[in-house]
């Protein structure tokens, strides 16, 4: 019997010969394998170096990546033998319940021929984004409990026009959410940017990725629904700090104007992310980027 009838006659192979080849099409594609002198078997991503013979995960969830594990919001209390113990009635009274869900919206297309925040206003394609946005949320008739965006012209405009279709909620403004430059990006970029604004923005948005992204606490007892318009680098930046990538890499990601990103964090602290940039709401002819 032939390997492509039979794929893992392929392994049967491997594990015969010892040796480390590249799986074809009609076994597994994407992997490496490697049988070492024991003659186990290890898999690998197949863009990994086998002479390093790399394990992964390479690094592992840091599970108290936003400084709410609660385990560690306990004060231990020593014992007799003068051991640290934590409480565990303590510990579930620190433990959150409840899932928290952040749409992140980027503003719609808008003057790029202006100069100063105020002439960089929505085209009037932007605005019809905007529209087709706030409709969306409203369709999807989750149970939202905030509205926040940034202060610049072109986020105000936008979360205004999608307060119109949902009336009930109160719009909430933060200077933290403005544009600005996060991180040095990996690769670099063409064009030269002084370190200074990176110096400046970056601790700005962290601040507001620290204020926005986080699990529940636990006084919240229901799944909450909030919704933050604000900018393409700020969002790109929260989803590599959120998913725990190496946050440098944000400028590699590509964002549609009036967009809609989803991130539900977990009362265990994990993270996940529900969808990326989405405009499949929009006709072809209305989605743009910049």
């Amino acid at each position: 019997m032939s390997w492509k009838r039979n794929p893992f006659r392929l392994l049967q192979h491997v594990r015969k010969y010892g040796v480390g080849l590249a799986a074809s099409t009609v076994a597994v594609v994407g992997i490496c394998i490697y049988v070492n002198k024991k003659n186990d078997f290890k898999v690998f991503a197949s863009w990994t170096n086998l002479s390093e013979q790399l394990e992964y995960p390479k690094i592992k969830w840091d599970n108290n990546w936003d400084r709410r594990d609660p385990k560690l919001l306990v004060k231990p209390v020593k014992d007799e033998n003068n051991n640290n113990n934590v409480n565990d009635e303590d510990i579930k009274k620190q433990t959150p319940t409840a899932t928290r869900h952040i749409i992140l919206i980027r503003h719609g297309q808008y003057n790029l021929n202006g100069e100063t925040d105020e002439e960089k206003y929505l085209s009037d394609l932007g605005r019809k984004q905007a529209d087709l946005t706030g409709a969306r949320l409203k369709l999807l008739d989750f149970p939202y409990t905030r509205l926040v965006s940034s202060t610049m012209t072109r986020a105000v405009e936008t979360c205004d026009l999608i307060h119109k279709f949902l009336p009930n909620l109160t719009v909430e403004r933060n200077d933290l959410l403005r544009e600005g430059a996060p991180i040095p990006p990996e690769p670099p970029v063409g064009h030269w940017k002084p370190e200074v604004y990176f110096h400046r923005d970056g601790q700005r948005i962290e601040a507001a990725f620290r204020q926005y992204i986080h699990r529940a606490t636990p006084e919240q007892k229901t799944d909450s629904y909030e919704i933050i318009v604000c900018h393409a680098n700020v969002i790109r930046y929260f989803v590599c700090r959120a998913l725990q990538f190496p946050p440098d890499g944000w400028l590699r990601l590509s964002l549609a104007h009036a967009s809609l990103t989803w991130i539900t964090v977990r009362p265990s602290g994990r993270v996940s992310l529900r969808c990326y940039g989405d405009s499949g709401f929009m006709e072809p002819n209305k989605v743009t980027y910049s």
